[in-house]
């Protein structure tokens, strides 16, 4: 410091003010960092990281994940009991007291019909047999693994679409990127949380009156995952992955077909706008409800294209029988055994209680993630 500086010292503020001109501004919607101009009006070159806010996709993830499994609950215990072979042979039962013949011999308008009934009076009698917490068994694991699972699942998607658009594709979203971005995610997802899902599927069918007059096998999720280990090891907490990774398909077609929607909601958005007319009441509530929406759709079209995988995972997860041997031993081995011992309809049990659920799940988890996000000041577009 030379004399002269000494003479004339800055005060406080002079140097608050220059240290604020050295921080970079910082795009509120793409957390880019904008560079400062020079005097002459020319823009400084600085380079910001794309990904300031990639956190914003893990906590707008799990937090859209939390409210739809919170709200779809019930429906999850229905349709994973009647995924069960419990319960498909207690339909059978009750079908051949009533004077019905197989659901496989039915037409498709019948059957369907039937399952709907059969759904019902499941959803009714489990309160009435158990008490209304029984359609929330499972619900503490549930959130457990849901919570993280969508936050694994969306951070790893929404990051890893903008690295791959980045890197491979010159900043520009293309179906091939949602495809490889959403099959990381499920992968990615799967194997992190199988365990979690493994313990709620055991807890779901560990009922409070078996037919033999027994109790309950797990007291609550520490005990079932002790058991667990006890009796399978670590391998028996990741049956089931092998499915998972089978409903990686379901993910991805999902995700392709509700950004494919986005990107025609947002042409519609620029036809609107470069047209100059008012928008009219329906262009208003797609405005509004077109992301949930599409969200919904797109759901319902994956999960019903894709919809035997899930019977497949929750047999691969039930409890061993009681000498100890698992009735079904691997993917290949259990669709074979589904098919010939119950028909092809057994592949599509709970399909009616699965849709119920996922359909407005699918749009209450997007409609909070992109709201959250949009709150943090970013997007879930590239």
């Amino acid at each position: 410091m030379t004399f002269e500086h000494a003479a004339h010292p800055r005060s406080l503020a002079e140097d608050a003010a220059q240290f604020k001109q050295s921080i970079l501004p910082q795009s509120r919607e793409t957390g880019d960092i904008l560079p400062p101009k020079l005097p002459d009006g020319a823009p400084v070159t600085a380079k910001g990281t794309r990904f300031a806010k990639s956190w914003a996709h893990f906590i707008a993830g799990g937090l859209g994940g939390m409210a739809s499994a919170t709200l779809t609950a019930p429906l999850d215990v229905l349709k994973t009991r009647l995924q069960s072979t419990y319960y498909q042979q207690h339909l059978v039962a009750a079908r051949a007291a009533r004077g019905l013949p197989p659901i496989e011999t039915m037409s498709l308008a019948r059957s369907s019909l039937l399952h709907i009934r059969e759904t019902g009076e499941i959803l009714w009698q489990v309160p009435k047999a158990e008490g209304w917490r029984a359609l929330f068994k499972g619900l503490g694991p549930n959130l457990i693994g849901v919570v993280p699972a969508r936050a694994i699942n969306f951070y790893t998607y929404g990051n890893g679409k903008r690295i791959i658009s980045t890197y491979f594709n010159n900043s520009q979203e293309a179906a091939w990127v949602h495809l490889c971005a959403a099959a990381s995610a499920g992968i990615v997802t799967g194997t992190a949380t199988n365990p979690i899902w493994l313990v709620k599927t055991r807890l779901q069918l560990d009922k409070n009156n078996h037919a033999d007059g027994r109790g309950r096998q797990y007291k609550n999720a520490l005990d079932c995952t002790m058991q667990t280990l006890r009796k399978e090891g670590i391998p028996g907490l990741y049956r089931g992955l092998s499915a998972s990774y089978l409903g990686v398909t379901e993910s991805t077609l999902q995700w392709m077909l509700y950004e494919q929607m986005k990107l025609y909601l947002a042409n519609r958005e620029e036809r609107l706008a470069n047209s100059g007319r008012p928008p009219t009441a329906w262009d208003q509530t797609v405005a509004w409800t077109g992301k949930v929406s599409a969200a919904g759709v797109a759901k319902f079209v994956a999960a019903l294209i894709t919809y035997p995988h899930e019977v497949v995972r929750t047999r691969l997860r039930q409890a061993p029988l009681e000498n100890g041997h698992l009735k079904y031993t691997g993917l290949a081995q259990c669709f074979r055994l589904i098919w010939k011992e119950e028909g092809m309809a057994a592949l599509y049990g709970g399909l009616v209680p699965h849709m119920l659920r996922v359909v407005p799940s699918a749009a209450i988890m997007f409609g909070t993630y992109e709201g959250v996000l949009q709150l943090l000041g970013t997007t879930s577009n590239v």
